[in-house]
């Protein structure tokens, strides 16, 4: 059984108490000490499965550091935790909702129940739904409304229904048919609209609107913006049947808005937004890189979550990586969490894991209601190598922050040129190298710099870092290092106690703008009952478009 609200609160177990004793005694232990103690170690702190290999050795920690955080997460419950996600039981207990993405995955043939129901020949069904639209669509069979074949995809999301297809499409651009140009569009900037559409022609455009109840404020904005555009260039209000499909389950909203409702692709509430690559939120994918790309991605995805139900804690991926999080967070005080994909196509993939890790581990409350006394979700940022090198990676070797990273490579290259890549990996390998080790002042006096530059020249190292190495990056691989990451936070939140699977955060931002869009194209002058600094700030915006600006 799940632990129910009496649960004791984190800091005054036991094992956290011996946690906080274990950092006192090794947090000032070097790495170079470490290595030196244990020549295995390089061997002892490795793990691997879906294809992953993780080197971990690199951390501040010794073989007790790992026992100690495993037992931490055997306490807090951790496998029953598991255990009931992969069920269907209802952990998302402030929505009253399943968190089941993992459903979205599984094979035809498993059974997994909501309220009595195996969802999972449903989810076979929108994706054998989307499987016929892509294959139509990328063939040519399906046609726009003046009989041109689709040669511009644009998606229009915000939030996990945005950034997860572009971030996917990117990783996967080797195995995208290239006759088709995707574009990707969130924010209600108009810029970003005009942008992503000056060079398309409407005549061969097809709109994917993604939004589960089709009432989304920036989604449907956006999407308004683009029937206006579509009917203006065609000259029709009857050819946004022929180049809109919807992911939502509102089909009156969507009817009503145009779109044929048998090109609307459903999904669940027990899928969240983040957790939706997978769901048909990645029909846009599955029309940039075919259905058998896709199923492979899916089935990368699902050898992650064998690994992670099977595979004992202490060499299971994404309980280590959880762990490392809550160690780092909690006991180092460290505030941020770096992934450093060296992979130009991984561009937008730390941009991915930002909203993953920040809207599910950004909690001050946990399950309980109580106020945590401990550090929960790390800040999360990223770029890829070698580009960050010439930008933050200064800070990581000698700011004053701790930066505990994970570094993310490939052996085979994603394009023919092979001495690129060996350069590429070069720098992977170096700056994990550099950032443990560092460089001692007798090591920079024994290069001959004047005894004054010395201090400057010295990189204390002890820097800890993770490295995760796949063969390629393939859609197996991709779906593998998505799913690794979203277990990774399951980790953590099963470790904080807190609601990994909410995010009320954000409805607060989403309610006042709703209030105050209506106070700026208000015709006559709004009472405003704002505060004093926001109530100036829209005078000033209506002033300004009272000048006619």
């Amino acid at each position: 059984m799940i632990r129910d609200s009496a649960e004791a609160p984190l800091t005054s177990s036991a094992t956290w108490q011996a946690l906080a004793e274990h950092h006192a005694a090794i947090k000032d232990v070097h790495l170079r000490k470490l290595f030196v103690d244990d020549r295995k170690r390089a061997v002892r702190f490795t793990a691997e499965g879906a294809g992953i290999f993780l080197d971990y050795s690199k951390n501040r920690i010794t073989g007790e550091t790992v026992a100690l955080l495993v037992k931490l997460a055997e306490e807090r419950g951790l496998t029953e935790k598991r255990a009931a996600m992969f069920r269907g039981d209802k952990i998302n207990v402030t929505e009253r909702r399943a968190v089941l993405h993992t459903a979205l995955r599984a094979p035809r043939d498993a059974v997994i129940e909501v309220d009595g129901r195996n969802v999972v020949p449903a989810v076979h069904a929108v994706l054998d739904r989307m499987a016929d639209f892509s294959t139509r669509v990328r063939s040519g069979a399906w046609k726009g409304h003046t009989g041109k074949r689709i040669r511009n995809v644009v998606n229009i999301g915000i939030g996990g229904s945005h950034v997860g297809p572009e971030m996917a499409y990117l990783a996967l651009r080797r195995y995208s048919d290239r006759n088709l140009r995707f574009r990707f569009i969130a924010n209600v900037d108009g810029a970003a609209f005009t942008e992503a559409t000056q060079d398309l022609d409407a005549a061969e455009t097809l709109f994917i609107v993604s939004s589960k109840t089709f009432t989304t404020l920036e989604t449907m904005s956006n999407a308004d913006v683009a029937r206006a555009w579509l009917i203006n260039k065609l000259g029709d209000e009857s050819a946004v049947a022929k180049h809109f499909a919807a992911v939502s389950t509102n089909a009156a909203g969507v009817r009503a808005f145009g779109i044929d409702t048998s090109n609307m692709f459903e999904f669940w509430d027990w899928v969240g937004g983040r957790y939706s690559l997978d769901s048909a939120i990645g029909l846009s994918t599955m029309l940039a890189v075919g259905p058998e790309n896709f199923r492979a991605m899916l089935a990368g995805y699902y050898d992650m979550d064998v690994h992670f139900r099977t595979t004992p804690l202490d060499r299971n991926l994404p309980v280590l990586l959880g762990l490392l999080t809550v160690w780092y967070a909690d006991f180092f005080g460290a505030e941020t969490l770096a992934v450093l994909p060296y992979a130009q196509n991984l561009a937008r993939f730390p941009a991915y894991l930002q909203q993953l890790q920040m809207e599910s581990s950004g909690k001050c409350v946990d399950l309980t209601r109580r106020r945590v006394d401990y550090g929960t979700g790390p800040i999360l940022w990223g770029e890829p190598g070698t580009d960050g090198q010439h930008s933050f990676y200064q800070l990581l070797h000698q700011g004053t922050h701790l930066v505990p990273a994970d570094f993310i490579g490939f052996l085979e290259p994603m394009s023919p040129l092979a001495a690129p890549h060996d350069l590429l990996t070069a720098n992977l390998f170096a700056q994990a190298e550099g950032l443990a080790f560092g460089k001692t002042a007798e090591e920079v006096a024994a290069e001959g710099v004047e005894a004054a530059d010395v201090p400057y020249r010295v990189m204390e190292g002890n820097r800890p870092s993770n490295m995760l190495l796949a063969e390629r990056l393939d859609p197996r691989t991709l779906g593998a290092l998505i799913a690794l990451y979203e277990h990774s936070v399951f980790v953590q939140g099963a470790v904080w106690g807190i609601g990994s699977f909410d995010q009320w955060g954000v409805e607060l931002g989403k309610v006042l703008a709703e209030k105050i869009i209506g106070e700026l194209r208000a015709a006559d002058e709004p009472k405003l009952e704002h505060d004093s600094s926001t109530n100036a700030l829209i005078h000033r915006y209506r002033e300004h478009r009272a000048r006619g600006h």
